[in-house]
């Protein structure tokens, strides 16, 4: 059982903090990712959804869509539908925003809803996915064990997710730049002072590797995949329900 990490000291549930949280973030939301990242958040995605090339999905789930970033990426792959959810309201409207400028409103759709606790039935969709959310579930093994639920048999399961670099000097400079330098321009920009130190925190306490590949094993997945990025700072699971 992984520990639980919350972005504020508060009584309320992981995923009440983690709401608020995204809320108050999301107006700068995707300009942060771009400066933080350096960019590279971009290739990760489309190195993500080309594991999903080969299936060819017609329907899909994108899971903590935020923004809808990943979504917009996975029209590459030619769907008839992508259902995006989240459970941060804010963030869903941005992403809304940025779907209506692309015309796109007829394949992507955005709902608020709890990854834990999902609406649809089971064997719904051809594939899943979730960029830099996994993180974030308040009972991880829970939310993936939902996620296997609504996907049919022989779907994949994509997960996007920050990993911690063992390479010399990758892992020192990593860990500088996540400890000092990502809170101070996060709470800059983002107005909120846990928002950017509750990340590395996160980071650290994810069960990465093999671990999280484990634990897509427990739940159901078979033929689970692990493939570090970039030196390791993010890493691509696959799984087939």
């Amino acid at each position: 059982m992984s520990e639980v990490i919350k972005p504020y000291e508060s009584e309320a549930s992981k995923r009440e903090q983690i709401e608020e949280m995204f809320d108050n973030v999301a107006h700068n939301y995707d300009f942060l990712n771009r400066i933080l990242s350096l960019g590279i958040d971009i290739i990760w995605r489309k190195q993500a959804i080309a594991q999903l090339k080969e299936l060819q999905p017609k329907k899909m789930l994108d899971i903590a869509t935020g923004t809808a970033d990943f979504a917009l990426e996975a029209l590459s792959l030619e769907p008839d539908q992508i259902i995006g959810i989240d459970i941060s309201n804010n963030m869903l409207e941005i992403g809304r925003k940025k779907i209506k400028k692309r015309h796109e409103q007829d394949i992507i759709q955005l709902y608020q809803e709890d990854s834990e606790n999902l609406s649809f039935d089971d064997n719904t969709f051809d594939a899943a996915t979730v960029a830099y959310g996994v993180r974030n579930f308040e009972h991880l093994e829970k939310g993936i064990a939902e996620i296997h639920r609504v996907l049919k048999p022989g779907a994949k399961f994509v997960v996007l997710e920050f990993s911690k670099p063992k390479v010399f000097p990758v892992k020192q400079i990593f860990n500088f730049y996540f400890k000092f330098i990502l809170p101070v321009i996060g709470k800059v920009f983002s107005k909120d002072d846990r928002a950017y130190t509750y990340l590395p925190e996160s980071v650290k306490h994810f069960p990465e590797g093999d671990q999280f590949v484990e634990i897509l094993r427990n739940t159901g997945f078979k033929e689970t995949q692990w493939i570090p990025q970039t030196f390791g700072i993010s890493s691509i699971y696959t799984g087939i329900k």
